[in-house]
Protein backbone atom coordinates (compact mmCIF):
# COMPACT_ATOMS: atom_id res chain seq x y z
CA UNK A 1 0.00 0.00 0.00
CA UNK A 2 1.51 3.66 -0.70
CA UNK A 3 2.48 5.54 2.06
CA UNK A 4 0.16 8.04 3.27
CA UNK A 5 0.09 11.70 4.23
CA UNK A 6 -2.00 13.04 7.01
CA UNK A 7 -2.25 16.55 6.71
CA UNK A 8 -2.39 18.78 9.09
CA UNK A 9 -5.49 21.24 10.03
CA UNK A 10 -5.58 23.38 6.97
CA UNK A 11 -6.80 20.10 5.16
CA UNK A 12 -9.67 19.66 7.55
CA UNK A 13 -13.33 20.18 5.61
CA UNK A 14 -16.88 20.37 6.23
CA UNK A 15 -17.29 18.39 3.84
CA UNK A 16 -15.99 15.90 1.33
CA UNK A 17 -17.99 15.34 -1.97
CA UNK A 18 -16.80 12.59 -4.25
CA UNK A 19 -18.09 13.53 -7.86
CA UNK A 20 -18.93 16.08 -9.90
CA UNK A 21 -22.21 15.34 -11.01
CA UNK A 22 -25.24 17.61 -10.65
CA UNK A 23 -26.13 15.94 -7.52
CA UNK A 24 -22.57 16.24 -6.22
CA UNK A 25 -21.75 20.00 -7.88
CA UNK A 26 -25.44 21.03 -6.65
CA UNK A 27 -24.57 20.10 -2.79
CA UNK A 28 -21.12 22.18 -3.44
CA UNK A 29 -22.72 25.04 -4.69
CA UNK A 30 -25.04 25.04 -1.94
CA UNK A 31 -22.60 24.31 0.94
CA UNK A 32 -19.85 26.89 -0.52
CA UNK A 33 -22.51 29.57 -0.80
CA UNK A 34 -22.95 28.97 3.35
CA UNK A 35 -19.42 29.67 3.13
CA UNK A 36 -18.85 26.44 4.65
CA UNK A 37 -15.16 24.52 3.85
CA UNK A 38 -15.80 22.32 0.83
CA UNK A 39 -13.61 19.95 -0.70
CA UNK A 40 -14.38 18.07 -4.11
CA UNK A 41 -13.44 15.06 -6.26
CA UNK A 42 -13.59 15.31 -9.72
CA UNK A 43 -12.91 12.30 -12.03
CA UNK A 44 -13.58 13.70 -15.95
CA UNK A 45 -15.77 11.65 -17.90
CA UNK A 46 -19.05 10.01 -15.93
CA UNK A 47 -22.00 9.41 -16.93
CA UNK A 48 -23.15 12.53 -17.36
CA UNK A 49 -20.52 14.34 -19.09
CA UNK A 50 -20.99 12.08 -22.29
CA UNK A 51 -24.71 12.55 -22.38
CA UNK A 52 -25.57 14.63 -25.58
CA UNK A 53 -28.65 16.14 -24.85
CA UNK A 54 -30.40 17.14 -21.32
CA UNK A 55 -33.77 18.46 -22.56
CA UNK A 56 -35.55 18.01 -19.36
CA UNK A 57 -33.64 20.05 -16.77
CA UNK A 58 -35.36 22.91 -15.38
CA UNK A 59 -34.31 26.36 -17.01
CA UNK A 60 -32.84 24.90 -19.53
CA UNK A 61 -34.35 23.90 -23.12
CA UNK A 62 -31.17 22.00 -24.07
CA UNK A 63 -27.57 20.98 -22.83
CA UNK A 64 -24.94 18.05 -23.23
CA UNK A 65 -23.96 17.19 -19.97
CA UNK A 66 -20.50 18.43 -20.54
CA UNK A 67 -21.37 21.48 -20.51
CA UNK A 68 -23.95 21.30 -17.73
CA UNK A 69 -20.70 19.58 -15.35
CA UNK A 70 -18.35 22.38 -17.15
CA UNK A 71 -20.49 25.48 -15.82
CA UNK A 72 -21.22 23.73 -12.48
CA UNK A 73 -18.00 23.41 -11.84
CA UNK A 74 -17.14 27.01 -12.15
CA UNK A 75 -20.49 27.96 -10.55
CA UNK A 76 -19.32 25.82 -7.46
CA UNK A 77 -15.86 26.94 -7.48
CA UNK A 78 -17.04 30.54 -7.68
CA UNK A 79 -18.35 29.93 -3.79
CA UNK A 80 -15.11 28.42 -2.73
CA UNK A 81 -15.48 24.84 -3.62
CA UNK A 82 -11.65 23.32 -4.01
CA UNK A 83 -12.01 20.96 -6.93
CA UNK A 84 -9.17 18.18 -7.11
CA UNK A 85 -8.54 15.43 -9.56
CA UNK A 86 -7.35 12.70 -7.72
CA UNK A 87 -8.96 8.80 -7.41
CA UNK A 88 -10.60 8.65 -3.94
CA UNK A 89 -9.56 5.48 -2.25
CA UNK A 90 -10.89 4.82 0.73
CA UNK A 91 -13.52 6.52 3.22
CA UNK A 92 -13.27 5.68 6.99
CA UNK A 93 -15.07 7.14 9.81
CA UNK A 94 -17.95 8.47 10.98
CA UNK A 95 -19.93 12.15 11.68
CA UNK A 96 -17.86 14.59 12.29
CA UNK A 97 -14.52 12.49 12.08
CA UNK A 98 -13.91 11.37 8.52
CA UNK A 99 -10.33 10.56 6.75
CA UNK A 100 -10.62 10.04 3.09
CA UNK A 101 -7.62 8.57 1.22
CA UNK A 102 -7.12 10.25 -2.13
CA UNK A 103 -3.95 10.84 -4.41
CA UNK A 104 -1.91 9.58 -1.64
CA UNK A 105 -3.28 12.14 0.92
CA UNK A 106 -5.69 11.83 3.90
CA UNK A 107 -8.23 14.33 4.22
CA UNK A 108 -10.46 15.22 7.18
CA UNK A 109 -13.66 15.94 7.03
CA UNK A 110 -17.24 16.50 9.72
CA UNK A 111 -19.17 14.82 6.44
CA UNK A 112 -18.90 12.91 3.49
CA UNK A 113 -21.58 13.29 0.05
CA UNK A 114 -20.77 10.03 -2.42
CA UNK A 115 -22.04 11.18 -5.73
CA UNK A 116 -19.26 9.20 -7.92
CA UNK A 117 -22.05 8.05 -10.09
CA UNK A 118 -21.45 4.51 -12.23
CA UNK A 119 -20.10 2.83 -15.75
CA UNK A 120 -22.12 2.14 -18.40
CA UNK A 121 -21.93 -1.75 -19.33
CA UNK A 122 -22.24 -1.72 -23.06
CA UNK A 123 -23.70 -4.23 -25.33
CA UNK A 124 -20.76 -5.96 -27.74
CA UNK A 125 -22.59 -4.49 -31.42
CA UNK A 126 -20.14 -3.47 -34.20
CA UNK A 127 -20.61 0.11 -34.67
CA UNK A 128 -22.31 0.88 -31.69
CA UNK A 129 -19.84 3.66 -30.71
CA UNK A 130 -20.48 5.27 -33.95
CA UNK A 131 -24.51 5.69 -32.91
CA UNK A 132 -24.42 5.72 -28.95
CA UNK A 133 -26.45 8.56 -27.58
CA UNK A 134 -27.15 10.05 -30.79
CA UNK A 135 -29.26 6.76 -32.25
CA UNK A 136 -28.64 4.26 -29.91
CA UNK A 137 -30.06 4.66 -26.58
CA UNK A 138 -29.68 2.42 -23.55
CA UNK A 139 -32.95 4.51 -21.26
CA UNK A 140 -36.31 4.98 -22.35
CA UNK A 141 -36.97 7.32 -19.51
CA UNK A 142 -33.82 9.34 -20.27
CA UNK A 143 -34.07 9.63 -24.29
CA UNK A 144 -37.53 8.20 -25.38
CA UNK A 145 -38.49 11.69 -26.53
CA UNK A 146 -35.77 11.57 -28.97
CA UNK A 147 -37.38 8.83 -30.55
CA UNK A 148 -40.66 10.28 -31.28
CA UNK A 149 -42.34 9.32 -34.74
CA UNK A 150 -38.85 7.14 -36.09
CA UNK A 151 -38.50 3.63 -37.14
CA UNK A 152 -37.64 1.67 -33.70
CA UNK A 153 -36.21 -1.38 -32.82
CA UNK A 154 -36.18 -2.55 -29.25
CA UNK A 155 -33.27 -4.95 -27.77
CA UNK A 156 -33.48 -6.53 -24.19
CA UNK A 157 -32.14 -9.73 -22.90
CA UNK A 158 -34.94 -9.95 -20.74
CA UNK A 159 -38.69 -10.02 -20.61
CA UNK A 160 -38.41 -6.69 -19.19
CA UNK A 161 -38.20 -5.19 -23.40
CA UNK A 162 -41.38 -6.50 -23.92
CA UNK A 163 -42.72 -3.72 -21.29
CA UNK A 164 -40.33 -1.45 -22.59
CA UNK A 165 -41.70 -1.78 -26.37
CA UNK A 166 -45.44 -1.43 -25.07
CA UNK A 167 -44.41 1.89 -23.46
CA UNK A 168 -42.39 2.79 -26.53
CA UNK A 169 -45.09 2.62 -28.47
CA UNK A 170 -47.36 4.45 -26.55
CA UNK A 171 -45.62 7.33 -25.50
CA UNK A 172 -43.17 8.15 -28.93
CA UNK A 173 -43.60 5.76 -31.74
CA UNK A 174 -46.31 3.19 -34.29
CA UNK A 175 -43.32 1.60 -35.37
CA UNK A 176 -41.68 -0.92 -33.03
CA UNK A 177 -39.86 -4.24 -33.40
CA UNK A 178 -38.56 -5.91 -30.20
CA UNK A 179 -36.14 -8.61 -30.53
CA UNK A 180 -35.73 -10.91 -27.75
CA UNK A 181 -31.85 -11.33 -27.65
CA UNK A 182 -30.74 -14.85 -26.41
CA UNK A 183 -33.74 -15.72 -24.89
CA UNK A 184 -37.67 -16.86 -26.63
CA UNK A 185 -41.07 -15.43 -25.82
CA UNK A 186 -43.29 -17.34 -24.56
CA UNK A 187 -47.02 -17.74 -26.02
CA UNK A 188 -48.39 -15.17 -23.25
CA UNK A 189 -46.05 -12.31 -24.60
CA UNK A 190 -45.86 -13.26 -28.01
CA UNK A 191 -49.89 -12.75 -28.21
CA UNK A 192 -49.23 -9.35 -26.29
CA UNK A 193 -46.67 -7.77 -28.35
CA UNK A 194 -49.10 -9.29 -31.54
CA UNK A 195 -52.11 -7.86 -30.01
CA UNK A 196 -50.02 -4.58 -29.59
CA UNK A 197 -48.75 -4.17 -33.36
CA UNK A 198 -45.41 -4.91 -32.20
CA UNK A 199 -43.37 -6.52 -34.57
CA UNK A 200 -41.09 -9.38 -32.86
CA UNK A 201 -37.67 -11.38 -33.75
CA UNK A 202 -36.02 -13.46 -32.11
CA UNK A 203 -31.88 -14.18 -32.48
CA UNK A 204 -28.44 -12.00 -32.06
CA UNK A 205 -27.90 -8.60 -32.99
CA UNK A 206 -24.50 -7.98 -34.65
CA UNK A 207 -23.67 -4.77 -36.69
CA UNK A 208 -25.11 -1.36 -36.45
CA UNK A 209 -25.39 -0.33 -40.61
CA UNK A 210 -24.89 3.09 -41.55
CA UNK A 211 -21.85 5.58 -41.74
CA UNK A 212 -23.55 8.78 -40.33
CA UNK A 213 -27.10 7.76 -40.26
CA UNK A 214 -28.42 4.95 -38.18
CA UNK A 215 -29.98 2.72 -41.68
CA UNK A 216 -30.56 -0.67 -39.92
CA UNK A 217 -29.61 -3.75 -38.01
CA UNK A 218 -27.73 -6.57 -39.03
CA UNK A 219 -28.32 -10.14 -37.44
CA UNK A 220 -26.37 -13.05 -36.87
CA UNK A 221 -28.27 -14.67 -39.47
CA UNK A 222 -27.00 -12.03 -42.47
CA UNK A 223 -30.73 -10.60 -42.42
CA UNK A 224 -31.44 -6.87 -41.90
CA UNK A 225 -33.80 -5.28 -40.20
CA UNK A 226 -34.73 -1.33 -41.17
CA UNK A 227 -34.56 0.65 -38.55
CA UNK A 228 -33.39 4.55 -38.05
CA UNK A 229 -33.05 4.57 -34.08
CA UNK A 230 -32.44 1.37 -31.33
CA UNK A 231 -33.26 1.27 -27.62
CA UNK A 232 -30.71 -1.30 -26.79
CA UNK A 233 -29.95 -3.18 -23.23
CA UNK A 234 -27.77 -1.94 -21.02
CA UNK A 235 -26.63 -1.91 -17.64
CA UNK A 236 -24.23 0.11 -14.70
CA UNK A 237 -21.81 -0.81 -12.23
CA UNK A 238 -21.48 1.50 -9.30
CA UNK A 239 -18.40 3.76 -8.39
CA UNK A 240 -18.66 2.63 -4.66
CA UNK A 241 -15.37 0.49 -4.18
CA UNK A 242 -13.85 3.23 -2.09
CA UNK A 243 -16.96 2.63 0.46
CA UNK A 244 -15.76 -1.08 1.18
CA UNK A 245 -14.97 0.10 4.26
CA UNK A 246 -18.69 0.55 5.76
CA UNK A 247 -21.19 -2.45 6.12
CA UNK A 248 -23.89 -0.05 4.35
CA UNK A 249 -27.33 -1.29 3.62
CA UNK A 250 -28.40 -1.80 0.40
CA UNK A 251 -31.50 -2.71 -1.59
CA UNK A 252 -33.03 -6.43 -2.02
CA UNK A 253 -30.45 -6.69 -4.93
CA UNK A 254 -27.50 -5.92 -2.86
CA UNK A 255 -26.75 -3.20 -5.17
CA UNK A 256 -27.70 0.46 -4.81
CA UNK A 257 -27.32 2.03 -1.20
CA UNK A 258 -30.14 2.64 0.78
CA UNK A 259 -30.62 5.97 2.64
CA UNK A 260 -33.08 8.36 4.44
CA UNK A 261 -34.91 10.93 2.39
CA UNK A 262 -32.21 13.48 3.19
CA UNK A 263 -30.13 11.09 1.29
CA UNK A 264 -27.95 9.78 4.67
CA UNK A 265 -27.11 6.48 4.56
CA UNK A 266 -26.73 3.78 7.14
CA UNK A 267 -23.46 5.21 8.40
CA UNK A 268 -24.03 9.06 10.21
CA UNK A 269 -22.64 11.29 8.44
CA UNK A 270 -21.85 9.87 4.58
CA UNK A 271 -24.78 10.69 2.31
CA UNK A 272 -25.45 8.89 -0.99
CA UNK A 273 -26.52 10.69 -4.04
CA UNK A 274 -27.32 10.01 -7.89
CA UNK A 275 -26.76 6.53 -9.35
CA UNK A 276 -25.44 4.84 -6.29
CA UNK A 277 -28.59 5.85 -4.45
CA UNK A 278 -31.31 3.42 -4.78
CA UNK A 279 -34.64 4.88 -7.00
CA UNK A 280 -34.25 7.16 -10.18
CA UNK A 281 -30.72 8.88 -11.45
CA UNK A 282 -31.05 11.94 -13.68
CA UNK A 283 -29.64 14.63 -13.94
CA UNK A 284 -32.45 16.86 -12.17
CA UNK A 285 -33.31 14.43 -9.64
CA UNK A 286 -29.83 13.87 -8.95
CA UNK A 287 -29.33 17.85 -8.59
CA UNK A 288 -32.70 18.30 -6.15
CA UNK A 289 -30.88 15.15 -3.95
CA UNK A 290 -28.05 17.16 -4.29
CA UNK A 291 -29.64 21.02 -2.68
CA UNK A 292 -31.73 18.74 -0.06
CA UNK A 293 -28.76 17.07 1.24
CA UNK A 294 -26.74 20.09 1.52
CA UNK A 295 -29.10 21.85 3.44
CA UNK A 296 -29.43 19.08 6.13
CA UNK A 297 -25.58 19.34 6.39
CA UNK A 298 -25.77 22.88 6.75
CA UNK A 299 -28.36 22.60 9.69
CA UNK A 300 -26.64 20.33 11.39
CA UNK A 301 -23.39 22.34 11.11
CA UNK A 302 -24.47 25.29 12.56
CA UNK A 303 -27.19 22.91 14.69
CA UNK A 304 -30.31 24.63 13.84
Amino acid sequence: MAQTDVTDSAERFDCIIVGAGPGGLQAAIHLGRNNFRVLMFHRPGGRTHHARHIENYLGIRSVSGGELIETGLVQAQSFGTRVENAKVERVSGTEGNFEVLAGGKTYRSRYVIAASGAKETIAPFKNLARFFGISYFTCMICDGYRITGKKLVVIDRTINGVRTSIGMKQMYTSDVTFISHGFSLSPYYAQILDDEGIGRVAGKPEELLGETVLEGLRMSDGSVIPCEVILGWGGISLNDEYLEMFDLERDAEGFKIMTKPNGESSVAGLFVLGALRQGHSQAIISAGQGAETAIEISTRIVEI
